[in-house]
């Protein structure tokens, strides 16, 4: 690896993609274009990702004149009630792993390449992600998760451990909790949030922060900050920059806790990974989780246009939930938000699994960990042909 390096380079601007999602019922080759987004700083990170600070103004959700007014924030109201976040279960990235930092008053943004565009499939499929629900069960996206629905809910907490899954070249791999309202006859809206293996986008297999949002059962939507929406408050995380440390078979294992509440004040949802609190997205952005949602989920999802014989892309550690701790992948304290903002234990969990011969899923409860999935698998193997 080489050393992290910065480059004081205010006169330079970087290709950021521009999804026209508010307006828009999809993106396509049209509704993409470049932006100039002014940074102060850039920092090189070990892993060749360029990281640009950029001006808390700046960034993509004030592009969007009636986000404008989020610039002046409330400091939310943290739920009350347990809660297991210590310094085990942090977020550590690469980019800022030799003390790098952004300046007060900025936020990181890792810099797309036009490469990065180019290395997807089509632009039309870009990282598309599909609803259960809104679209007809699709092949090419296979889960194993916990869940509890029909219910209530202002948020949902859990600890992901962290892997890097071997991934074919045009798949991805991801751990995540999903905050779902998904109401009879209407498109599902989500918030989503958790780690992910992209080698088409990223150019490489290692674990990445994201997040995703639609309001529109994925009809419309984005990761991280690649359309206005998302309204980022921490200057020390990086959406889309490796994670680092990651598990490792039967050996030292690394998770980082994530939550995602409705603030009681503002109504906004918030994002916290590990101790930091990262940003926000706007209750306007929504229609069905304006108030709450229905719907918690925890756990894997792999996509692959693979045909023919099933993809050898993993899930998780690549390895299947009887193993166990240390050996797969587990979502644990699985929690949800009530009303009056209190973590409590998730309720009715269930589990569910496209094809449990290729990824599986097991739920379990112990004092310590409380609710808890185990879920993973290789992909292609004698009974997942």
């Amino acid at each position: 690896m080489q050393s992290s390096s910065c480059h004081e380079a205010p006169s330079i601007f970087f290709v950021f993609v521009l999804f026209s999602l508010l307006f828009s019922s999809g993106f396509s080759s049209t509704s993409l274009r470049k932006i100039n987004r002014p940074f102060v700083k850039s920092i090189k990170s070990p892993d060749g990702d360029i990281i640009d600070c950029v001006l808390f103004h700046r960034q993509p959700a004030f592009d969007v004149p009636k986000l404008k007014g989020k610039m002046s924030m409330v400091p939310p109201e943290l739920p009350k009630g347990h809660d297991n976040v210590g310094k085990n279960h942090e977020i550590k990235q690469l980019w800022n792993s030799k003390g790098e930092s952004c300046p007060n008053g900025t936020i990181p943004i890792k810099r797309p390449s036009a490469s990065d565009i180019s290395r997807s499939t089509s632009v039309s499929k870009y990282r598309k992600k599909y609803s259960r629900k809104d679209i007809p069960t699709s092949p090419e996206h296979q889960h194993a998760i916990g869940y509890s629905r029909d219910g209530e809910f202002y948020g949902a907490k859990a600890l992901l451990n962290v892997w890097q899954p071997n991934v074919s070249k045009y798949d991805f791999s991801l751990s995540q909790i999903w905050v779902l309202g998904d109401v009879p006859n209407r498109p599902v809206n989500s918030i989503e949030a958790g780690w992910h293996v992209s080698p088409n986008v990223h150019k490489d297999s290692l674990p990445r922060l994201f997040t995703y949002w639609t309001p529109s059962g994925y009809k419309s939507g984005c990761y991280n900050m690649e359309c206005p929406g998302f309204v980022q408050t921490n200057q020390k995380v990086s959406l889309g920059a490796a994670i680092d440390p990651i598990s490792t078979y039967n050996g030292q294992q690394y998770d980082v806790d994530f939550l995602i509440w409705r603030d009681p004040k503002t109504k906004d949802w918030w994002l916290r990974v590990g101790t930091e609190l990262m940003g926000f997205w706007p209750a306007d952005l929504f229609t069905d989780l304006h108030d709450h949602a229905t719907t918690i989920e925890y756990g894997g999802e792999v996509f692959s246009q693979n045909l023919g014989t099933h993809t050898r892309t993993q899930m998780g550690s690549g390895h299947f939930q009887d193993e166990g701790f240390g050996k797969a992948a587990y979502a644990r304290n699985l929690e949800v938000i009530t009303g009056d903002n209190h973590i409590i234990p998730v309720p009715n969990l269930r589990t569910f699994a496209d094809d449990p011969n290729c990824y599986g899923v097991k739920q379990e409860y112990s004092d310590t960990w409380g609710n808890y999935i185990f879920f993973g698998g290789p992909g292609y193997n004698p009974n997942c042909l």
